[in-house]
């Protein structure tokens, strides 16, 4: 069964003409603490699911793992009170994207996930799509880069990383 989330985003995909293809890249964007998120073509609810209390991690599938790496990478570039955020929206070139961004705001219906002194966040309807998943850090010749591997709710990914086709 799709959720009503994952519905909404895969007309969205569909009905994007130009989908961005973009790298993930070590390169985060920075929001002054005023500024609010940005939801890109997402319907955005600030409402709460009413199975879980938002900012409580749950059972292990309803969490975001962390690697050693990524947690290590995180611990050198994030300030104090700063989270990174991880995002789905639709697009890229297997029909939705994940989009990593710093951020020191907490939404209320945000979920964050510590590990090793460093923190990642994820909006409710986001977390249906990654739930289960892990983040790692990678460096490589050509990039360094975040990424999310074996996430459960994918069924497969572009080559490029930053892309993903959900599971039906």
């Amino acid at each position: 069964m799709i959720s009503a989330s994952k519905s909404g985003l895969l007309s969205l995909a569909r009905a994007s003409t130009f989908p961005n293809i973009l790298r993930v890249s070590e390169q985060l964007h920075r929001f002054p603490q005023s500024s609010q998120p940005l939801y890109v073509g997402l319907q955005y609810s600030s409402r709460p699911s009413t199975q879980e209390k938002p900012g409580v991690s749950g059972s292990s599938e309803d969490k975001v793992h962390l690697t050693e790496s990524c947690v290590k990478r995180l611990g050198e570039i994030m300030e104090k009170g700063e989270y990174l955020r991880i995002h789905v929206e639709g697009g890229g070139c297997s029909g939705f994207q994940y989009k990593f961004s710093v951020d020191r705001n907490k939404n209320e219906d945000d979920r964050v996930f510590e590990e090793g002194g460093v923190g990642v966040i994820v909006d409710q309807e986001s977390l249906e799509f990654v739930k289960g998943a892990t983040v790692d850090f990678s460096q490589e010749l050509i990039r360094a880069t975040f990424q999310v591997l074996k996430n459960p709710q994918a069924d497969h990914g572009c080559s490029c990383g930053s892309s993903f086709s959900v599971k039906l």
